[in-house]
């Protein structure tokens, strides 16, 4: 739990610096190689092959290649479409994408406490961020959505990995981010834009965060800390970086969010949380 918190702390910087200084200006492809790369680097010296059959390395790059690759590549085409809070505000089926997923995968009936707590801090969520749309509405909505799908198919398919094919963290990730690079490399060779490439110091350097940081070492902690925990305190806590980005785009940049549907939502999503760990989560 600790390291989803953390991790939740390090992403609500994320959502500001993609929407305020690198949507629209820098080419989005680009970005989500750049973001990758450095994630792949920051592993890469633990990658090993001699002890793993090629399937366990294909499954592992194939996860990655999902919640990272094509993730980013939904999540930031999304912005040029979407202001930051709106984009915070479409991610707010994410919990459920986790449950249902998770009970897919494990060929298992839903489970409706899983599914309820989810709905709660859904519903938090969209307290928080419910209102006027804009034009871009339907588009915007449908590449988050996307996104929101790859990566809850990322986060279970890599818990559910470590149950069946486990191997040490540091060298899953490497092949893990390995697959991540491949798709989105093919991305930016087919419609990447050489003309909108970084040009400033804070876009280099915005980039060189997200990479180093954001990726490399925030989806190791998350997605280790996915293991360590069950799918629905997993799928409610996909939902706190909601009112941690509002905070952050109040502090930095001034703006200002209705602060009794703020307070109302957050209360919901930290209450979603107490009653799942509480009452739906099995005793042992």
């Amino acid at each position: 739990m600790l390291l989803l918190v953390i991790t939740t702390v390090i992403w609500a910087f994320s959502f500001s610096l993609i929407g305020e200084y690198l949507a629209g200006q820098v080419d989005s492809w680009f970005s989500a190689l750049i973001r990758v790369s450095l994630a792949t680097l920051v592993f890469l010296p633990f990658l090993r092959w001699r002890t793993l059959n090629l399937r366990i390395i294909f499954l592992y790059m194939t996860v990655g290649a999902i919640q990272l690759g094509f993730m980013y590549l939904f999540s930031f085409r999304a912005y040029l479409y979407l202001s930051v809070a709106e984009f915070l505000l479409f991610t707010v089926m994410t919990p459920l994408y986790v449950t249902l997923i998770h009970d897919l995968l494990k060929r298992q009936p839903l489970k409706w406490g899983y599914a309820s707590s989810a709905v709660l801090a859904v519903l938090g969520a969209l307290v928080i961020r419910y209102d006027r749309l804009n034009e871009d509405f339907w588009f915007g909505l449908l590449l988050v959505q996307a996104a929101n799908i790859c990566f809850a198919i990322g986060q279970v398919g890599y818990k559910r990995l470590m149950e069946i094919h486990p191997i040490p963290q540091h060298n899953a990730f490497a092949w893990f981010y390995l697959g991540a690079l491949i798709v989105t490399f093919v991305a930016w060779c087919a419609f990447g834009n050489l003309e909108k490439l970084p040009t400033t110091t804070m876009e280099w350097g915005i980039l060189a965060w997200l990479g180093i940081i954001a990726s490399g070492l925030g989806y190791f902690m998350w997605n280790y800390g996915a293991t360590q925990t069950d799918a629905g305190t997993l799928g409610i806590m996909n939902n706190l970086h909601i009112p941690a980005g509002l905070l952050v785009n109040f502090v930095l940049w001034q703006a200002q969010p209705d602060w009794i549907r703020f307070i109302i939502g957050a209360g919901l999503i930290v209450v979603s949380l107490w009653v799942h760990v509480r009452w739906v989560i099995p005793r042992p």
